[in-house]
């Protein structure tokens, strides 16, 4: 059995670790709570806007620049994960998928073709520069500041890049947030467009959906989808960072739990050797009393 100042030295460790685990959970609670209201307050606007774009062209007759669907030979892959660590397996996930797609794409892609690869995370970007032969771009900054202006900048940057042929297809691989202990992970694509052809449910629908357009139907879906674009990327990158502090947020909650019942056994094992110490000293006592008696 291990000795008293042992026992007391890991008590003493033991208890630092969970003023410290249960002080991140209650500063990822905060975080968590921030970030799952504004992807909730995100996600119906998103949705109605894509929902809108889709009735409007449900025929599928009205083709943007962004439905464009080319031959794969210019890829971009955008990988979100987080800048900071302990929240279990948030990062770890996407960094599996999004290197199994980047196994892929450089199968399919032709000798000439390119694969680009966008890091928005610095534990994304940290194993994925090591890779000599991958070209990546690095925007780790973006989540410290996530504002709409800003994404969406960036968004039609990589929008413009695919309208001029630069870019062919643009996938994304990140989180997508459910709840605070279950986080899904996605892979998105994100351009070309898919069509907006839709199968009326009923009659009445079709008839229910014949519009009066002004101005044109034409230059309504070409002046929405960028729209729809760019509020779909900023909805993937609140995803993220709502799925991130709930993991984290969880991966604290379970530490502190842990951290608790191993200082119960560590007190129980203290006050047993404790017990044995004392004893031992009452016995050596008696002994010495008996022996003085005799």
């Amino acid at each position: 059995m291990a000795n008293l100042k042992e026992v007391r030295t890991r008590i003493a460790s033991v208890s630092s670790t969970q003023q410290i685990t249960s002080a991140m959970r209650m500063v990822s609670a905060a975080k968590f709570r921030r970030a799952q209201n504004a992807i909730i307050g995100m996600r119906p606007y998103a949705s109605q806007l894509s929902e809108i774009v889709a009735d409007i062209d449900a025929s599928g007759d009205v083709l943007t620049p962004y439905h464009a669907k080319r031959p794969l030979r210019n890829v971009l892959l955008v990988v979100i994960t987080s800048n900071k660590g302990l929240c279990g397996a948030f990062n770890s996930n996407v960094i599996k998928q999004a290197q199994l797609r980047i196994d892929h794409f450089r199968d399919v892609l032709p000798a000439d073709g390119s694969l680009r690869v966008l890091s928005i995370g610095k534990k994304s970007s940290e194993l994925l520069a090591r890779q000599k032969d991958l070209t990546l771009t690095v925007r780790d900054e973006i989540l410290d500041a996530p504002l709409f202006d800003t994404i969406a900048g960036m968004a039609d940057s990589i929008m413009t890049e695919f309208v001029t042929k630069q870019i062919d297809y643009v996938e994304v691989v990140y989180n997508q947030f459910k709840n605070s202990l279950t986080q899904v992970l996605s892979t998105e694509q994100w351009l070309p467009v898919e069509g907006g052809k839709r199968k009326a449910e009923s009659e009445k629908q079709e008839a229910n959906n014949d519009y009066i357009y002004e101005p044109s139907k034409e230059t309504i879906v070409r002046s929405m989808v960028p729209l729809t674009l760019r509020s779909t990327f900023y909805r993937m990158l609140l995803d993220s960072l709502a799925a991130e502090h709930g993991a984290r947020m969880t991966a604290m909650q379970k530490a502190t739990d842990n951290a608790t019942e191993l200082l119960k056994e560590l007190r129980l094992s203290y006050n047993k050797a404790r017990q044995s110490a004392i004893t031992n000293e009452i016995i050596e006592i008696v002994s010495g009393s008996e022996a003085l008696k005799g």
